[in-house]
């Protein structure tokens, strides 16, 4: 992480999570990183509507010129990239593992900005909806209003011990009668 709000934020995420994959989303207080709100952000995870912003942090907002609420997280992204931060973001959510990426936009003034996402899972919770937290920074100062944003690079912060596959994760929750096919 080069940012210093990637750094900040997420050894505030690691540390309430304690030994669990992800902290509860409750287990998070706004006050205790009240210098960081502008740059926070939470998604909904709906891939089907491109993981849209339940809310977002001012200096996010006012990067993209507009209120975020409601909008498509990966609609912000290039063509090219859009595919790429659908499936990082479905990792971070389905296999709870976070990411932090790098970034280009260009600015309405025709200058190319850098920017650090880091993005977080919470802990999955029966009866509520799946979320995820993050934080998008610029390193420039006051960059101005940036079209899409383009993807550079990515990396998963934690591999845990031992993935399980997704469709082996979602057959362990099946509760009766459960038919296994084997081999001869």
């Amino acid at each position: 992480m080069k940012h210093p709000s990637s750094r900040e934020f997420f050894a505030y995420w690691d540390g309430k999570r304690g030994s669990a994959r992800a902290p509860d989303r409750s287990d998070i207080e706004p006050n205790a990183v009240r210098g960081l709100l502008g740059d926070i952000f939470v998604l909904s995870c709906d891939l089907d509507a491109g993981y849209p912003f339940r809310v977002a942090g001012t200096r996010v907002c006012a990067l993209f010129g507009r209120d975020l609420k409601d909008e498509s997280f990966a609609a912000l992204f290039t063509r090219e990239s859009r595919r790429e931060i659908e499936d990082i973001a479905t990792v971070v959510a389905e296999e709870m593992l976070p990411s932090i990426a790098g970034l280009t936009a260009t600015a309405a003034d025709g200058t190319r900005t850098h920017l650090e996402l880091l993005l977080l899972p919470f802990n999955a919770r029966a009866h509520t909806p799946i979320s995820m937290t993050g934080l998008l920074a610029a390193f420039e100062s006051n960059p101005g209003m940036l079209g899409a944003l383009e993807l550079v690079s990515h990396r998963y912060l934690h591999q845990p011990e031992k993935i399980i596959p997704r469709a082996i994760r979602k057959l362990a929750i099946a509760r009766g009668f459960m038919v296994y096919e084997g081999l001869r």
